[in-house]
């Protein structure tokens, strides 16, 4: 269900809110790593432990190769561990057995401890970095410890560990610090990567972007976000999702919300009622009557407007009369347009009552003519401009159109010219 302007934050957005978490038990199984075996003589290749570390350790050997194993005996033996250890072979040894034994344990702190130790003491194999990097990383954000989690998740990248996406816990660890622009900057930047690399982005990123932007009151986010979301993944719920965002987010007078809910009238993204009323009063019967009977009749279709409504009903019959009305003098209109005194007014007018009369041609030469005259919104008309080609079949010239709008209007036209690219690749 998409949102609308009478749905609560806290209620619409969740329809949005998707969680990208780090499981608890989602640690790098504890297999991975082997004890020393201290009993073999040593040689070159073989890691030198210090003596007072052997020392140290075989107790501790013993212990985890009991049955039962003493958790709490050997973790209170682990300080005397870590402070024998003298050399990067005795403190990536201490590292293995204290990361093993405490992920049996489930003890994610001591867990995190050992890894630490490993990655500190170099010996880590270079094919190994990036794996051990990501759960110091996972450890920390299970801890809550987003700052040290974050140059974990980041080194695992570098190291070229790609297995789910390291670098995206790096946004949500901002998240979970309520530093919703920090992850957003973050996020952003992952998605533009893969976007200029040609490679496909994560729905539940962006799904999860724009719930940040969106819950955060952070316009331009949302804008962003709301754009790569259609996109990246169109359909009636992601185009749903963007229009009402805009609706919720874009402080719009009814110019600017008329053609908003156009693009969603034309994606099929409206199916709330309430949206639907919003679109009847922002085309007003009095202005776009044709445009207004086919808004309600598409509701009472979809069953999204009640027949039996009296606001509903009694404004379809008004505008009902006064489209004919339009129709009959719709040639005049555009002649009264074409003469050379006709002033501004006079020819958005015919290209407005074009448009809402599904003649698209005409209002493509209103508006193109309006373009050019002086005190002309700009933003207005090239929008309109734009949706009048579209509705042709000419989507790479409303692309171009729309694209060329900025200001208040800009993120209204960034959508509809990310549709009039899917329409032009041949999209639904």
């Amino acid at each position: 269900m998409i949102f609308t302007r009478l749905a609560r934050k806290n209620n619409a957005a969740s329809t949005l809110a998707l969680a990208v978490s780090i499981a608890a038990g989602g640690m790098v199984a504890a297999s991975a790593f082997e004890a020393p075996a201290f009993a073999q003589k040593e040689k070159k290749s073989q890691p030198k432990y210090s003596k007072a570390f052997i020392e140290a350790y075989k107790p501790l050997e013993t212990m985890a190769s009991a049955e039962p194993v003493d958790y709490a005996s050997i973790k209170a033996a682990v300080p005397g561990l870590v402070a024998a250890a003298e050399n990067n072979d005795d403190r990536f040894a201490a590292g293995s057995f204290i990361y093993a034994t405490a992920v049996k344990a489930e003890d994610q702190p001591t867990a995190l401890q050992g890894m630490e130790m490993m990655l500190q003491s170099g010996n880590v194999p270079a094919e190994n970095l990036g794996q051990y990097n990501f759960v110091a990383g996972q450890l920390a954000y299970a801890a809550n410890d987003y700052a040290k989690a974050r140059p974990y998740f980041e080194a695992a990248a570098e190291a070229g560990y790609t297995e789910r996406d390291p670098l995206i816990f790096v946004a949500e660890s901002y998240f979970a610090e309520d530093q919703a622009q920090q992850g957003l900057n973050y996020l952003s930047q992952i998605i533009e990567s893969k976007v200029a690399a040609g490679e496909p982005v994560d729905e539940a990123w962006l799904k999860r972007g724009l719930a940040q932007a969106y819950n955060n009151n952070l316009k331009e986010e949302a804008n962003k976000y709301s754009t790569w979301y259609v996109s990246q993944y169109p359909s009636d719920q992601s185009w749903g999702d963007a229009v009402a965002i805009q609706l919720n987010t874009g402080g719009y007078q009814q110019p600017e919300t008329l053609d908003l809910l156009r693009l969603g009238q034309r994606a099929g993204a409206l199916r709330d009622g309430n949206v639907y009323r919003e679109y009847v009063d922002a085309a007003d019967y009095r202005r776009l009557p044709a445009e207004v009977v086919a808004v309600i009749d598409e509701g009472y279709a979809k069953g999204s407007l009640d027949k039996t409504d009296p606001y509903i009903t009694d404004t379809r019959e008004q505008a009902a009369s006064r489209a004919e009305a339009d129709r009959a003098d719709a040639d005049k209109l555009i002649a009264d347009a074409n003469k050379s005194g006709a002033t501004l007014s006079t020819v958005m007018a015919a290209g407005d009552t074009m448009l809402g009369l599904k003649r698209p041609a005409d209002a493509e030469a209103m508006y193109t003519k309006a373009l050019s005259m002086p005190s002309a919104d700009k933003g207005m008309v090239s929008t309109r401009l734009g949706i009048a080609q579209f509705d042709q079949g000419k989507f790479a010239e409303a692309e171009t159109t729309f694209k060329s709008v900025n200001g208040t209007r800009k993120p209204i036209a960034d959508l509809w010219a990310a549709y009039a690219s899917q329409k032009a690749s041949g999209g639904a």
